[in-house]
């Protein structure tokens, strides 16, 4: 069996290559629908790419070992990234990939833990993420287990009050293997989350709540992965926040200098446009 991320380091496939993978799954489950949320799919790859392949444990011919570090997917409408991600993985298998979205298919288009294999929550209504991996890491170091729990959720759940009440909760209990990842796309459905509720000073707030943050490009790799590796080598019964700040549609630029991209419109004949212009930009 494989587990983690030691024997996943000795594989030739660097992170850039995994991050285009992704990226490439999830457009071509975007092409079999016609839709999806394909804009924080091509942001968040980046930090999918550097959480499965370089910072979590787990084995992925056996989804459910107890030893495993826990993801959980608050942000659920982001289920597309992470569809592509445990296909990569070698989780999920790439043939389903055509059945995204379908009757009957393993891969809803919103997450839904009782369909799909690696999928821990049923995530969105958006704000119950960070509640729920609390009260997984709260258990599993009752049990003495080593695993960390991540959440990843969305700038949109910062204006949510259950939110801001786990964040209490986490430091009051000192939850270090809580580890909570925020994509901040800026990006909400109607319009920029900071102009929606600004969360801002946003470090300064959850520093204040008790946590150690920081803040990185989400889309530089190797910050990243230096964020990953900083949070999990944090001293102390201390919860742990990065806070990833990402480009919507990154890698595909006529859909990044789209305007509206919470649920980008992609035309029937840019698909194939879209798949184009992201295998040029292919890492070597």
């Amino acid at each position: 069996m494989t587990e983690g991320p030691r024997a996943r380091a000795r594989s030739n496939v660097s992170l850039e290559q995994r991050a285009w993978n992704i990226r490439r799954k999830a457009l071509l489950m975007g092409e079999v629908q016609g839709q999806g949320y394909i804009g924080q799919a091509l942001g968040i790859a980046d930090v999918l790419a550097a959480a499965y392949f370089h910072a979590l444990d787990y084995r992925a011919d056996d989804p459910e070992w107890e030893g495993r570090d826990r993801f959980l997917l608050s942000v659920g409408h982001y289920a597309i990234a992470l569809y592509a991600t445990l296909m990569e993985a070698g989780i999920l298998p790439e043939e389903e990939l055509a059945t995204y979205g379908m009757d009957d298919s393993r891969m809803p288009m919103s997450g839904m833990a009782s369909y799909t294999p690696g999928m821990e929550i049923t995530g969105g209504s958006l704000g119950q993420g960070l509640g729920i991996a609390l009260g997984m890491a709260m258990g599993l170091r009752r049990k003495g287990a080593g695993a960390f729990v991540y959440n990843l959720m969305s700038d949109g759940e910062l204006g949510e009050g259950s939110t801001w009440e786990a964040a209490m909760v986490a430091a009051h209990h000192g939850l270090g293997n809580l580890i909570c990842l925020v994509d901040f796309n800026n990006q909400q459905a109607d319009g920029r989350s900071t102009a929606m509720l600004s969360a801002e000073p946003l470090e300064a707030k959850w520093r204040a709540f008790g946590w150690h943050c920081q803040r990185v490009d989400g889309n530089d790799l190797k910050a990243v992965v230096a964020a990953f590796d900083a949070a999990r080598a944090v001293a102390g019964p201390v919860p742990r926040v990065i806070v990833f700040d990402t480009r919507m549609c990154k890698g595909v630029p006529f859909l990044e200098q789209r305007e509206i991209a919470h649920f980008v419109r992609v035309e029937p004949e840019e698909w194939g446009k879209a798949l184009g212009v992201l295998e040029e930009g292919r890492p070597q």
